[in-house]
Parts: structure tokens; C-alpha cells; sequence
């Protein structure tokens, strides 16, 4: 994670090709087994889909997550909105991960961005969920290896 507070980052090596990468990331079943299976979600620009996880009340988080296909650039780039969908406004968060060929595998550069640097729930947010996205990119590369 970089030290930048509006933000999360993480670079990951996966020793398989970007095409299979991609189906990991954009599969609603594969996405099932390593983040949260999503329901009605396409790699399809302007695609809503929705995805339940664990509330936390404490971050003010429903556990309810609706989401939008903002970019996808197959397979080099999926671009999501990502929202509280119980929220009495969005969340104004943007997750994208960027595949780059490298040797026989695959570099993915993942991004959370739009944490206000100044709310201290935000900021605990952002603490949370940076674990939270250490370890689904960890199960992305169980799923990965299984495949």
C-alpha cells in the first residue's frame, strides 16, 4: 500500500498469461471464489451489478455494494465505480486493475482511489480495506494456480 491517503495500491505478480488473469477478474464465478460473486455484472462499459460482503457499522458500511463498469480494455484494464449501495450518497470510490504482459506472467497494478484524506472514517476505511484487498489478490492467485 502506498502512503498517498487518498488511495490503496498494490502490485502483483501472477505466473499465468494476462488472458487468464482476465477471465479471473471479469468471470462472475471465478470473481466468486477470490473477491465476492457479483450479481448482474458484465465486462461491459456502463454494466450495474451489485456484490454482498461483511457490514461493518462502525465505517457507516451496509456490506451492500453496487457497482458500474466505467472502463474495460480487454485484458489489459477494468475500471469500476464502487459504492455503499445502502449510502445516502456515493462513496465517489473508483477500483481498477491495469494487466501488463511480464516474462511469462502477468503484472497487475490495482487501484482504490477517492479516500477523503481529511475523514477519520474514510481513513479507517482505507486501513481496513487495504488488508481486505492484500488478501483477495492473495485467493486471485489461489484461484489462479487451480485453474
Amino acid at each position: 500500500m502506498t502512503d498517498d491517503t487518498t488511495r490503496i495500491e498494490l502490485d502483483q505478480f501472477y505466473p499465468h498469461p494476462p488472458a487468464k488473469v482476465w477471465r479471473a477478474l471479469t468471470t462472475p464465478e471465478l470473481m466468486g471464489q477470490w473477491m465476492m460473486r457479483p450479481v448482474g455484472f458484465e465486462p461491459v462499459v456502463g454494466t450495474v451489478f451489485e456484490m454482498t460482503t461483511q457490514p461493518m457499522p462502525g465505517q457507516n458500511f451496509s456490506g451492500e455494494i453496487r457497482g458500474r463498469v466505467l472502463e474495460v480494455v480487454e485484458p489489459e484494464l477494468l475500471t469500476l465505480a464502487w459504492n455503499d449501495a445502502r449510502a445516502e450518497q456515493d462513496t465517489g470510490w473508483v477500483i481498477s486493475w491495469t494487466l501488463r504482459p511480464e516474462g511469462h506472467g502477468t503484472r497487475v497494478l490495482f487501484s482504490h482511489s477517492g479516500f477523503d484524506p481529511e475523514d477519520p472514517v474514510m481513513q479507517r476505511a482505507r486501513s481496513i480495506m487495504g488488508g481486505g484487498w492484500r488478501g483477495m489478490h492473495d485467493r486471485l492467485g489461489s484461484v489462479l494456480a487451480a485453474a
